[in-house]
């Protein structure tokens, strides 16, 4: 499947992963709301439960390491809305697609995005991410600002964007230095559903996972 964009969708889904792997919070401004505090509090648990799987001494020997990985993927699962991320990213089609074809694509969009994380943080080389400050919209929406500092001292911008959703936080977008995610992968596939269908893409978009997934087997 053929995704290439100015901006990689790969070092995007690679910088995004960075910014799970190690933070350090900036203090909190007294003027933030309790939701947006509460969006906050959702990302440093997942960050922190994340953290303490890979720094697990089992993550790091392959006979042990399943366990760990599927903790992180659950974790994964837990503070992002695949299902919204999905929509969001399909655009006005998504009301096209049957409940059937939403579900498939969902599930296979999640796994293609989780493939690429779990590749991506056997490569944590200890990139520093600090919390900047959060904003909020009129419309129950909340942006969580940080800012990594990569090896070679490079700072690049990473902000979640998130919703409250069954008495939750959840992220729906993420966007890196300021590009938007949902933005990047929405015109790559409204390119392929102006060429073919809804099952097609789905096909494209779990054979692209699988093949990530057997990679990283190897």
């Amino acid at each position: 499947m053929n995704m290439s964009l100015s901006w990689s969708w790969r070092r995007a889904l690679a910088v995004c992963c960075a910014a799970f792997l190690l933070c350090s919070a900036a203090p909190s401004s007294a003027a933030d709301s309790f939701s947006v505090a509460q969006a906050r509090q959702s990302l440093e648990v997942s960050i922190t439960r994340i953290l303490n799987c890979i720094k697990n001494p089992d993550y790091v020997n392959p006979a042990t390491r399943g366990p760990l990985r599927q903790q992180i993927e659950d974790e994964v699962l837990h503070i992002f809305d695949f299902r919204e991320f999905s929509s969001r990213t399909v655009g006005q089609r998504w009301h096209v697609f049957t409940p059937e074809q939403q579900q498939r694509f969902s599930d296979a969009f999640a796994d293609l995005l989780i493939s690429t994380y779990l590749n991506k943080i056997d490569g944590y080389n200890g990139e520093r991410v600090v919390y900047t400050g959060q904003a909020s919209s009129s419309n129950d929406r909340t942006e969580v600002r940080t800012v990594i500092t990569m090896k070679d001292v490079k700072k690049v911008p990473v902000a979640y964007r998130m919703l409250p959703k069954d008495g939750s936080w959840r992220v729906y977008d993420v966007l890196i230095e300021g590009v938007s995610l949902v933005k990047n992968y929405r015109a790559q596939f409204q390119d392929i559903l102006n060429k073919t269908e809804a099952d097609k893409l789905i096909e494209r978009i779990q054979a692209k996972a699988d093949e990530m997934r057997r990679q990283h087997a190897k």
